[in-house]
């Protein structure tokens, strides 16, 4: 595998998004879902797909605790491009069980009842929406954060055996936001209100001007630790 993800990415390099999703929904086919957050970068890939007549699985992620303006941009989003997104939903006795034993908020606590929340709300439907998969296409990008500016076009992810495909690797903020301008891509209402990376509404507030885009995920925790499990690398 190791061999391919170097293979993949040397035929990655210097291309576009589009061409990299053109080269990677060849090489996958049915095998290959675009994870979406529905945050801008996944708002540009889903445009992409849909542009291009890509026939690739879009699915997002619903953990019950999201912002009122995120189920709004979904149906938009559905209606904008005539998809269907599919919805994943956490195992609501977990949750209960969680709840009942540690509090509603428990993420605030401790960073680990912040991951055993994530665990339960995002890692264990999102390997459920994987089953079937052999790849998968999301947003990062190299310039997001610390924990992400290692990041390559193509990788293997260890904790979901499957190759995974990051378009927008080298696009930086204003290339983002161009792009979405230019094509009148319909995004996350809060993006205008100060928050650029969207996720649970307690876990997640409007950054202050000069602060990194991520500062305002899990605004209590170091940097080096702010991420779900979704994007953990190997060390």
């Amino acid at each position: 595998m190791k061999d391919r993800i170097q293979e993949l990415n040397r035929r990655c390099k210097g291309k576009s998004a589009t061409e990299i999703i053109d080269l990677v929904t060849g090489e996958f086919k049915n095998k290959i879902a675009l994870a979406s957050s529905l945050g801008a970068e996944d708002q540009a890939l889903t445009h992409m797909l849909a542009q291009n007549g890509h026939p690739v699985r879009i699915f997002t992620l619903d953990t019950g605790r999201m912002f009122p303006e995120s189920y709004e941009l979904l149906e938009l989003t559905n209606r904008r491009y005539g998809i269907s997104i599919e919805v994943f939903f956490p195992d609501y006795r977990k949750v209960e069980k969680m709840v009942n034993e540690k509090g509603i908020n428990l993420f605030y606590e401790s960073i680990e009842n912040r991951k055993l929340c994530c665990g339960i709300r995002k890692v264990e439907p999102l390997g459920r929406a994987f089953r079937g998969l052999d790849a998968w296409i999301c947003g990062l990008r190299r310039e997001q954060s610390v924990t992400r500016s290692g990041i390559e076009a193509v990788e293997w992810d260890e904790g979901n055996q499957l190759v995974k495909v990051n378009p927008l690797v080298d696009w930086n903020e204003k290339q983002l936001w161009d792009y979405i301008k230019s094509n009148g891509i319909p995004y996350h209402s809060l993006h205008d209100k100060g928050f650029p990376s969207i996720g649970c509404q307690p876990c997640t507030r409007a950054v202050k001007p000069g602060e990194d885009v991520r500062a305002g995920r899990w605004w209590w925790e170091a940097p080096e630790k702010k991420e779900c499990g979704l994007h953990n690398r190997p060390k």
